[in-house]
């Protein structure tokens, strides 16, 4: 049942990407996703979608750092080290990943977007050699793939709905997709051969993991492979490496609205120092939330129902009937107005079982110590 539900998110958010292309089409003067915002609904509208945005993108950033804190200490399982002081005290692997964070602050302060698009590209290798190496762990990993997949349980629904509106979680960037494509007559086509792909790749990755580790399997599938095999190293530094090259990337949207905010008579190289003081800061901010709250599936999972649901579901299909109110049919008015409510649902009831959940094991850390 859960690969179903996989589908239809996917079916769903690649109507949605649809969506956006249209209104994009009807002014070609909006250029990115808060632009969509202001032409439906206005200032207000723009205000309500760049909050959704920055949050979306802050809480996915505390995502990745806890998946690379969680495969660093897997990689450096044999290493032990620790630094108390007043008022810390750190274990290896938040000293590591404390270090990861140092690393990767640089890039932060890249404004050329060619090298941040080379690092995204590095991201998406990383993340098919991840596959790759799952596979292999199937096919010559020496586990047997015989352990039984339930047909449902109905108790974990909303929290994998948010779990699973966040890997389709593209949207914010598809206008500017859209607005670079030579011919963005295409762009539906685009959107449906990628979201076909994904959710390819995801139903495998999920079915893979099932049979090989059962219920036990971890949040990351990295996690569970044997930790004696090197195709597992090769997939332990491909999730390491992964968020390190993403941050830039997932920084940029905020750099360009800072800069765009700062006075235009200042100098380049003060712009610059400024972009990048903020993004050391904001990383910073992120690592300590992230070494305080390391559980990858619950924050996860909250992103996607607190904020992914909006930006993917609810926003395109709220833009589009707005925008298109004289001249959208009754089918589509209805089909939007029941995607609103359904994303609405999925929202809500997936914040809630999310947060307990966090909050379960928040309470569970906080008891055994």
């Amino acid at each position: 049942m859960s690969s179903i539900i996989l589908i239809g998110l996917g079916i769903i958010c690649a109507y949605t990407s649809h969506l956006l292309g249209k209104c994009l089409q009807k002014n070609p003067k909006s250029k990115d996703y808060k632009d969509i915002g202001h032409q439906a609904f206005g200032t207000k509208g723009r205000i309500i979608v760049t909050s959704f945005i920055y949050l979306e993108i802050f809480m996915a950033l505390i995502s990745y750092t806890i998946s690379l804190h969680d495969n660093l200490s897997i990689v450096f399982i044999n290493t032990n080290f620790k630094l108390k002081g007043i008022l810390f005290h750190l274990s290896t692997s938040q000293i590591l990943t404390t270090i990861a964070i140092l690393i990767a602050i640089p890039s932060l302060w890249l404004r050329n977007f060619s090298s941040i698009s080379f690092l995204s590209s590095g991201g998406i290798f990383m993340s098919l050699l991840i596959f790759v190496t799952v596979a292999c762990t199937a096919i010559f990993g020496g586990i047997k793939a015989n352990h039984q997949i339930p047909f449902l349980h109905l108790q974990n629904i909303p929290s994998i709905s948010g779990l699973y509106i966040f890997s389709y979680a593209g949207h914010i960037v598809f206008p500017n997709i859209y607005t670079a494509m030579k011919d963005p007559s295409k762009f539906t086509k685009v959107s449906i051969v990628s979201f076909s792909l994904v959710t390819t790749l995801y139903i495998s990755l999920g079915f893979m993991g099932a049979k090989l580790f059962g219920p036990q399997v971890s949040s990351q599938i990295t996690l569970s492979m044997p930790h004696d095999q090197i195709i597992t190293k090769f997939a332990l530094w491909a999730t390491i490496l992964t968020p390190m090259t993403k941050y830039a990337l997932e920084f940029a949207p905020i750099a360009i609205e800072l800069e765009e905010n700062l006075p235009s008579s200042m100098k380049s190289k003060v712009k610059m120092m400024i972009r990048g003081i903020v993004g050391s800061i904001l990383l910073l901010v992120i690592l300590i939330l992230a070494l305080s709250v390391p559980y990858f599936e619950h924050v996860l999972s909250l992103t996607g129902s607190l904020v992914g649901v909006g930006i993917c579901v609810i926003f395109p299909c709220a833009f589009y009937t707005k925008i298109f109110w004289g001249e959208i049919s009754r089918m589509s008015l209805i089909l939007n107005v029941v995607l609103i409510v359904i994303g609405g649902l999925l929202g809500v009831v997936g914040t809630i079982s999310s947060s307990k959940l966090l909050a379960k094991s928040l309470k569970r850390a906080h008891d055994s110590t």
